[in-house]
Formats: C-alpha cells, structure tokens, sequence
C-alpha cells in the first residue's frame, strides 16, 4: 500500500521482463531491501537486486501490458519512487495499491499564477465513474486532487502546486503522453459493497429494530 506522496525520481531502463532502477538518492535516503515493495510511476514492483546505483525488478507481461513500461516510449524514461507505506507513518496522500487501472492521455497542460493544470483523458472510459470533483485520483502514482470532471468522469483536470511539480516527472510531461492512473481505492470497493445484493431472510430470521427488541437484547 502507498500514499501517492513521491518521495524521488529515478531512471528506469525497461528491458525484457525486467526494469533498472537508477537512483542513488532513493537507494540512501528509503534503504530499500531485496523483496521491499516500491511504487515506479505507480506500479507496485519487488526490489529483485541491489544495485550500487539502485535496483532491479522483475515485470510480468500482465504489468508491462496495463501500464506505461509496455509502450515503446518508455524504454529510458525518469519515474517517480516512492516505498510501501508503514503502518505507523502517516496518510499524507490517499490510500494507492500500486494496481494500475489504465493508461490516461494528457490533453492539456496549463500554466497558473501559482500552479499548473494537468488534464487526462481515460483511454478506457469505463473508469471514469469511480473520478468525483474534489475526489483523488493517482497519476504516475502522485497522489492528486480532481479539480474538475467531465458527466462521466472520463476526462478530469488535477491542480498541481509548485512543489509535486518540481519533485515529481510531471514536469516533464507533455500534451500526448501516456500515464499510469489508478482510480480511488475505496470509490472501487464502495461499488462492489453497493453492488452485491442481500442474502435472503426467511420471516422467521428477518427482524426490525424495535424498543421491545432492544429491551431483550439488553439495552435499557
């Protein structure tokens, strides 16, 4: 589990099955170990190796299939870091698996008084529904506030403040570029919750609450 708060960059070098990892500054401030979980641009992967300039991680075809490392681009490319979540560190972010949902396509890029504008469009449209105004959504795993949707949410701006520009690869993305999104976890699991329907009660199991059913279970 990650909170979408990057806490470096790195070089990816993306080969067959496997992905480098250069950065030496992530290696000594995070100290990552053989089988630690890492977010790499919002993609959950396992330190495979150490390496003296970062590390190496195996991908699956499932992986390089769902997510920017399988488009041709993306062979040599800076990614955004940033290591599994403790449990007693704080949620800064909002709460991101690592589990890409699909790859979203800039469409505009605007420069604010004191901030930037990003805005995506899903390639699958059918994610858009879990994307609310004011809601989160992960971008190349950066945790980032939805300013504004579109009916269906499949086209959404984020708002983007000075810092997570300069310490994030955002900067260096441009209109048309593909990036890793991952919908609001608990937008996806409020929608399984709300979609399963209710066993069946027989009359005889099927009861209401009730002050004399309070009184018997004890409540006074």
């Amino acid at each position: 589990m990650f909170t979408g708060l990057i806490q470096a960059m790195g070089q990816a070098n993306i080969g067959l099955g496997g992905v480098a990892i250069h950065s030496p500054h992530f290696l000594a401030t995070v100290r990552p170990q053989p089988g630690d979980s890492v977010a790499v641009d919002g993609v959950c992967l396992t330190v495979a190796r150490l390496e003296p300039w970062g590390f190496q991680a195996d991908v699956s075809p499932e992986t390089m299939a769902r997510c920017t490392m399988g488009h041709p681009t993306a062979a040599r490319t800076m990614v955004n870091l940033e290591p599994a979540l403790r449990l007693q560190d704080r949620l800064g972010g909002h709460l991101v698996s690592g589990h890409v949902d699909g790859l979203g396509e800039i469409v505009a890029i605007k420069r604010q008084p004191r901030s930037w504008t990003v805005e995506i469009n899903w390639q699958d449209p059918g994610f858009g529904r879990y994307v609310v105004s004011k809601g989160s959504v992960a971008v190349d795993g950066i945790s980032l506030t939805v300013a504004r949707c579109s009916a269906g949410g499949e086209r959404f701006s984020a708002a983007v403040i000075p810092v997570t520009w300069g310490e994030t690869t955002l900067k260096n993305r441009q209109v048309g570029d593909l990036v890793n999104l991952e919908a609001d976890l608990l937008a996806k699991y409020s929608e399984r919750l709300l979609g399963l329907k209710r066993p069946q009660t027989t009359s005889h199991q099927e009861q209401s609450i009730s002050q004399a059913w309070l009184q018997e279970q004890g409540w006074r």
